[in-house]
């Protein structure tokens, strides 16, 4: 009974030493977390976003490309396509469907929740997470991910602290804009971009339903992917929509109603293909991504960056000329490709192993081949081995499944004729339309600005120097005699130098060139705008120099734009993504020679579709109006060109191959006027049609007063002038074939009517800057080396009635 007293103070000192470890413990472990959250305020931890930098949050954001229009947009650049909305501009069912679901109380605490921090410590997190709505912005702002229980520990209390900034300097409705323009869904970047690629609408009109199926995503976009997973989606649905009953923000007869329809998804997603004007956006993306070198964003100190910046790129390009310019390309295009094909011998690609060889080597089966460990050989061999793929064909699709051998495909896409057409206001510059090639999605290089052999479209500036510095007139005969430089001679018809051009007779040019020089020549092309390398030899009389379609564009603004030569521009002007405006552009303009030798040249080109080598714009296309022209043809019909401008407009077509090697027959075509210009009348065939524009069909390139008196510039003198020559078979001016003969379906869709721009889940590519053949590699719809189950090279018929080129 003694030992009772003793056992009871042993007790008693036990319990005061727990009690004390205990509150040491718990003293312990609150200096500790002061101490950790003070380290983590001070950024011990890594650097917490200023209060500036929340009040600007650096979410992603595409750069946008706009019409003229201001409102048109063509396309977007970006790494992640994500586009700011305004919370006013969401549907009050989102917010309710997120709140609902994600953070019922978020009205009531100001960043953290202690009731849902208590349930989670609790049940250890089976119960449900604490983690705010406020706080899921402040992990997406911190862009935290996994790691280890320490790391995440931190993770969690830096997570707090940006959200408590939150809450004290946004309000709540601006924390639920932040949040909802910086959650993904999958590679599907913002609310707006989500709504759009889902539902084909915009962010304000997304129904109770809608808005309760991406709101639910959010917590598993790969496991509710309504794409791949439509019950679990319609599960997971069902209950956001049960929990906005919960939070009153539906009735229970209106869920249920809401529960038995279908997900009802519209997904488009589309790449950097799709939009208005690809091949201009490709052009302009690197332009855009030069400029981002050089300008800084004074808020950071850094240059702008292209890609995640949000800039607000506003173009020239008028996106009504731009589909004029995309129909006449197919129109014309499709009619081509049908006589090409008809014609191409089937040995044509004898002898031109080294090309196929290339071909092969850039192509993106040899270099995975290569990596993988693979022999020359073995690669090879693969490319002889049939498989199933998709291949580009001029039908409503713009592609078409077929079975055929790698190395077959090189040559079926080779063996596509290109074209680049565009289309620019001569006086101001301003680039209205830009077609690059037949399909951006196949065929990425551009050929507006790669360099061609320009043919007789070169003849125009040899002729200005030959009135401007030689002394000569209209009336002045040449050519009619042999005429020899650099040991190369030759003979051909005469006349006036307004019947030669507009005849483009290759004896009076170089009768010019041998007057004016080659150096002088060269330089004036330079002073013109021509930036390319041309050769100071006497051949460029005839066109041998390889210059850019835009190029020559801006060397001909001297003609309709009274002796000013003007660079084409492609902006009007670049905005931040508050709207803050950066930089406006002006287009650079000089004048190169006087009003009145412009006016000659003008005279003299009307001559080439008056009475010259583009006559058949009268008498096929019917279009009567004012125009200056130049058709132009390199050696065996390789390159055709067409160059035409009226008061309003001027525009260029080039028609060819990339493989020169590849060209249409030496007879049986007009060159340039039955291979470049068709491109061209269809297009201000639209132009003259859409009143809107403001072209005029009647309108007329205005004489200068010193010429009124002049005769020789009378109408009727001038067209005496045009005429006056040795003759010339009417064949080799207007070409050989029927009219028929360039007829062309009219089911094909241009680019744009594909798809309007809408989110990518990846970011533009740039357009290749060497011409190469893995540019034209169709890609398999099975693995490259896995061969088709019933190995039978089939290859697309020639000139087939489906126009499957």
């Amino acid at each position: 009974m003694q030992n009772l007293p003793k056992k009871k103070a042993n007790k008693k000192s036990k319990i005061k030493t727990s009690v004390k470890i205990l509150w040491t413990l718990v003293a312990g472990g609150l200096a500790l977390f002061t101490v950790v959250l003070t380290a983590a305020y001070f950024g011990v931890f890594g650097k917490l976003p200023s209060l500036q930098e929340l009040e600007n949050p650096q979410a992603n954001l595409a750069t946008e490309i706009y019409a003229n229009d201001g409102k048109t947009l063509m396309g977007k650049i970006y790494t992640e396509n994500r586009v700011y909305v305004d919370y006013n501009d969401i549907s009050k069912n989102v917010i309710d469907a997120l709140i609902s679901t994600e953070d019922i109380r978020f009205y009531e605490h100001s960043g953290i929740d202690p009731i849902a921090l208590g349930r989670a410590i609790k049940g250890f997190g089976r119960q449900g997470g604490a983690s705010t709505i406020t706080q899921q912005l402040a992990k997406n702002i911190l862009k935290q991910g996994r790691g280890s229980v320490l790391k995440r520990g931190i993770d969690k209390i830096k997570e707090w602290i940006v959200a408590l900034k939150l809450e004290r300097n946004f309000t709540k409705q601006e924390i639920l804009a932040l949040y909802l323009n910086r959650v993904s869904w999958l590679n599907v970047y913002g609310i707006r971009n989500a709504s759009l690629v889902y539902f084909q609408k915009e962010p304000s009109k997304l129904t109770p339903d809608e808005a309760a199926l991406l709101v639910g995503m959010l917590s598993g976009p790969g496991k509710y992917d309504p794409r791949h997973n439509p019950k679990a989606a319609l599960y997971r649905r069902n209950l956001v929509l049960d929990r906005m009953v919960t939070n009153n923000d539906l009735s229970a007869s209106e869920a249920e109603t809401l529960k038995k329809k279908p997900l009802g998804v519209k997904y488009k997603l589309v790449n950097e293909s799709m939009g208005i004007a690809p091949y201009f956006r490709s052009v302009l993306t690197k332009r855009l991504q030069d400029w981002c070198n050089t300008h800084k964003d004074p808020a950071t100190g850094e240059n702008y960056d292209l890609y995640r910046d949000g800039l607000k790129i506003y173009t020239t390009i008028d996106p009504k000329m731009q589909l004029y310019a995309e129909e006449a390309v197919v129109k014309h295009m499709t009619a081509m490709q049908k006589i090409f094909k008809r014609q191409l011998p089937k040995n044509v690609w004898k002898g031109e192993d080294y090309i196929l060889n290339n071909a092969m080597k850039e192509s993106e089966r040899w270099k995975n081949m290569k990596e993988s460990g693979a022999t020359d050989a073995e690669i090879k061999k693969s490319f002889t081995q049939p498989v199933n793929m998709k291949i580009f064909a001029w039908n409503k699709n713009r592609e078409t499944d077929t079975v055929m051998t790698p190395l077959d495909s090189i040559k079926y896409c080779k063996e596509m004729m290109q074209t680049g057409f565009c289309a620019m206001d001569p006086v101001t510059g301003e680039v209205k339309a830009w077609v690059g090639g037949i399909d951006f999605k196949w065929f990425k290089y551009d050929h507006v600005t790669a360099n061609r052999q320009v043919g007789s479209t070169f003849k125009p500036i040899l002729y200005t120097l030959a009135i401007t510095d030689a002394g000569m007139t209209p009336d002045s005969y040449i050519g009619g005699k042999p005429i020899t430089l650099a040991n190369k001679t030759i003979t051909g018809p005469g006349g006036t130098m307004a019947y030669c051009l507009a005849k483009s007779i290759n004896v009076a040019a170089f009768d010019l060139m041998s007057r004016i020089g080659p150096k002088k020549t060269v330089e004036f092309a330079h002073q013109c705008g021509i930036k390319s390398d041309i050769p100071e030899v006497p051949s460029i009389a005839l066109g041998s120099a390889d210059i850019q379609l835009i190029e020559m564009l801006q060397a001909y603004t001297m003609f309709p734009n009274r002796g000013f030569n003007t660079e084409p521009i492609y902006l009007l002007k670049i905005e931040d993504r508050n709207g803050n405006v950066l930089e406006t552009f002006e287009p650079k303009v000089k004048q190169v020679i006087s009003e009145v030798d412009a006016y000659t040249m003008v005279k003299m080109m009307e001559g080439v579709v008056d009475f010259g080598t583009g006559g058949s714009m009268r008498w096929r296309y019917g279009i009567n109006s004012q125009i200056g022209a130049k058709t132009g043809t390199t050696n065996d019909n390789t390159d055709g060109w067409f160059m035409g401008y009226t008061p309003q407009l001027l525009a260029g077509a080039w028609v060819g191959n990339d493989d020169p090697f590849l060209h249409l027959p030496r007879y049986g075509t007009g060159g340039g006027s039955d291979m470049a210009m068709p491109e061209w009348a269809y297009f201000m065939q639209k132009v003259y049609a859409d009143k809107s524009l403001g072209i005029d069909p009647k309108a007329t390139f205005q004489k200068p007063v010193e010429l009124n008196n002049n005769p020789i510039y009378a109408d009727q003198n001038f067209a005496a002038l045009s005429q006056e020559g040795e003759g010339i078979d009417s064949a080799d001016i207007q070409g050989n074939g029927d009219a028929a003969d360039y007829a062309a379906p009219t089911d094909v869709p241009v680019e744009s009517d594909f798809s309007k721009p809408s989110p990518s889940k990846s970011s533009p590519k740039e357009a290749p800057k060497t011409m190469g053949p893995k540019n034209y590699m169709p890609a398999p719809s099975q693995p490259t080396n896995e061969p088709a189950k019933k190995p039978k090279n089939v290859m697309p018929k020639r000139g087939s009635a489906n126009n499957d080129y």
